[in-house]
């Protein structure tokens, strides 16, 4: 049987999707770990034997080992993309059988000393000083990870670490089959239409249709934001959005309607566990350390000290909010005793009530393609991007698009798939992810990179568009932000080139650096078309819109700040004196930021993939860290004009094209002309200093 992920195609040949089936995964994997050892090890042996004539050099050690590693990737890129959106038992059970040869593949790599011993040489060669920026950086980085993946162990250790990594790799899968089979575990039928007052009526006929799908009468709801949130936010049934709230709030816990089915307490510790085993092994006091070695902040009192920096300056305010949301709810909406059930509804009544404004009251001039259509027009201005309509072969679910990305000078950059829907089998939230990287083959041939966006906002109706909240408009202009940050790399060396090699807490910059074109007059203008007029949104609509923008902007600060310090605090702490445990740590990181008391019931940890099974652990911080340059950076076009060439062709050439050849915080001064500072942040958030 041919196995479409082995089958040698053109170097910028896309993969054929339709075609890849789950059996293919392990046998694909396996023989192109073979090849790739086989590559490395005759690299290897040519460099480090003086007898063989081959000197140590980029193009006989970098270049050879890029090559054999990226054919590697590029499959495991289709095997774990198909696994988030087009999941089911087969892939889910062949995705995991692939897992254990990675996790043992990296580590051959990490402590394969004559791979070590080449890379130290090249480094200390004559050759190193005349090499370019990026391939110092590669280097650099590279004799960086060895060190991490424990290749100075001895062989006992080295041992240790290799069943750790298994382990972990093993857990972290777990954990988020755990989340993703608790969410599909969950519905819940309503008959009565009587019971769902307030809903909005795009909820009501998706929830209507999703019924009818499902051979059921009435409504059906899952725990899908698409369908959580709306019924959390308009259903006057304040005993259904209890239930439905604490359906979620326990998900992959020892709570709930599946209580201990898919429980992700033992999990979690475990994970932690061998993080901070891992850590020591390689000669660190814990986890957050380690984390920080790969950072852009320089310790983990950086860390700690900018948390509660922020939270200092936000605490007060967020529950100067919370208060004045009771005050609302019990004078308005009668309800004396606030729950965190009632927040979100309580919210957007105040929202309304204060500006006259709702979430859906704009759904209908946010239809995807006018929103898609004005987004990339706000790239065309800002970067001269001509992002073109393609119909990629072979994909893996009819309601894909396929784009193809052209510069200023007609010349193609790169391609990137977009996976707008939520469905069965297709993992929440949304996420940007590579499927190739921009590098030069060893023929001289450049490989383009093309990437991944994907989203779960609710499908079209029967007789409607797809229409977007704002909220969802912001979430499709971050991770387009993330995509551009990848496709738009000059950088010729995969390890550096597009988000490669960039500093975790740097990563988030582009893609929030976006968002703020969502909040601008000017590009409002491009992206809003009512969805049966054609008009733009009435400038009475955007006022109150803009005058809504920082609504409860402290509590979702402190939010924010909450989960980042619990995560650091879980790594930093694990296994010291001090060491309160998961569950208490959330609860003291509550108290002391928190803006309101949130329920025993709630196991939001449970459900932290992004720490837990993804690849935030001691670094979720890097969303607000991130968020202070996004804000610093866009102070610069509020001072020169948001579609300002100049600047935008600045902030193209000194950070999205360099991808990580280079350090962030010499990147981000080369473009402001000075360090970040938190003011744009704090401003934008409506927070005084």
């Amino acid at each position: 049987m041919t196995n479409p992920l082995l089958t040698a195609r053109p170097l910028n040949a896309l993969p054929l999707f339709d075609t890849v089936k789950p059996e293919h995964f392990l046998p694909a994997v396996e023989e192109i770990i073979r090849q790739s050892e086989a590559s490395i090890e005759a690299t290897v042996t040519a460099v480090n034997d003086s007898a063989s004539g081959v000197s140590v050099g980029w193009d006989t050690l970098m270049a050879p080992i890029e090559q054999a590693l990226d054919r590697l990737e590029q499959v495991w890129a289709v095997i774990s993309h198909l696994n988030g959106v087009s999941n089911t038992d087969e892939i889910r059970q062949a995705h995991s059988d692939c897992l254990p040869l990675l996790t043992q593949f990296n580590t051959y790599m990490g402590q394969h000393k004559g791979l070590f011993k080449a890379t130290r040489n090249l480094r200390n060669s004559v050759i190193f000083p005349q090499l370019d920026t990026a391939q110092q950086k590669v280097i650099n980085n590279s004799l960086r990870d060895f060190k991490l993946a424990g290749v100075d162990l001895n062989s006992v250790e080295q041992r240790r670490y290799a069943e750790i990594k298994n382990r972990l790799a093993k857990l972290t899968t777990t954990f988020s089959n755990n989340v993703l089979d608790a969410t599909r575990a969950y519905t819940k039928q309503v008959d009565d239409a009587h019971q769902l007052q307030g809903l909005p009526e795009s909820a009501m006929q998706a929830a209507q249709e999703r019924a009818r799908a499902n051979d059921l009468q009435g409504y059906l709801f899952t725990l899908d934001i698409p369908d959580y949130l709306p019924l959390m936010q308009y259903c006057d049934n304040r005993q259904l959005r209890e239930e439905m709230y604490a359906a979620y709030v326990t998900r992959a816990s020892d709570l709930g309607p599946n209580a201990g089915e898919y429980d992700n307490s033992q999990p979690m510790e475990e994970i932690l566990a061998l993080r901070h085993e891992l850590a020591t092994l390689l000669g660190y006091n814990n986890y957050a350390e380690l984390s920080i070695t790969t950072k852009m902040a320089g310790s983990t009192e950086q860390v700690l000290d900018f948390l509660n920096n922020l939270a200092n300056k936000s605490v007060t305010f967020a529950r100067r909010e919370y208060t004045e949301l009771e005050a609302f709810a019990r004078t308005e909406l009668g309800l004396t005793q606030l729950q965190a059930w009632d927040v979100p509804y309580a919210s957007e009544k105040l929202r309304v009530a204060r500006y006259n404004v709702s979430q859906e009251e704009l759904k209908p001039y946010f239809p995807i393609d006018s929103v898609i259509s004005g987004m990339f027009e706000v790239v065309k201005r800002l970067y001269g991007l001509e992002i073109r309509t393609q119909v990629p072969s072979g994909s893996w679910h009819s309601d894909v698009r396929f784009y193809e990305v052209f510069d200023s000078n007609e010349q193609l950059q790169a391609k990137f798939y977009l996976d707008l829907y939520a469905r069965a089998g297709k993992r929440g939230g949304a996420w940007m992810a590579d499927c190739k990287s921009r590098r030069l083959s060893l023929g001289g041939e450049l490989q383009l990179p093309v990437a991944f966006l994907v989203c779960n906002f609710t499908p079209p109706a029967t007789d409607k568009p797809a229409l977007l909240t704002h909220n969802e408009v912001t979430t499709l202009f971050h991770e387009f932000g993330h995509g551009l940050h990848h496709m738009l790399t000059k950088i010729d060396y995969a390890a550096v080139s597009g988000i490669n090699g960039v500093a975790w807490d740097a990563v988030e910059l582009p893609s929030q650096f976006m968002e703020n074109w969502c909040w601008q007059e000017p590009a409002l203008a491009l992206i809003t078309r009512h969805f049966s007029t054609g008009d733009t949104l009435p400038k009475a609509l955007l006022d109150k819109m803009l005058a809504a923008k920082n609504f409860q902007s402290a509590m979702q600060m402190v939010r924010q700040i909450e989960f980042s310090l619990f995560d650091f605090l879980i790594h930093q702490n694990f296994g010291h004196s001090d060491w309160q445990g998961i569950t208490n740590t959330l609860s003291e990181v509550r108290k002391r930021v928190a803006a309101y008391a949130i329920p025993d019931i709630n196991r939001f940890q449970h459900g932290f993939a992004h720490i837990f099974a993804g690849g935030y652990a001691a670094g979720y911080y890097s969303y607000k860290w991130a968020e202070v340059l996004s804000a610093d950076a866009f102070s610069l076009f509020e001072e020169r004009g948001i579609f300002d060439c100049e600047t935008g062709h600045k902030f193209y050439t000194d950070i999205l094209s360099l991808g990580g050849s280079c350090e962030p915080a010499e990147l981000f001064e080369h473009f402001r002309g000075r360090p970040a500072t938190n003011d744009a942040l704090l401003r934008h958030s409506g927070i005084a200093s």
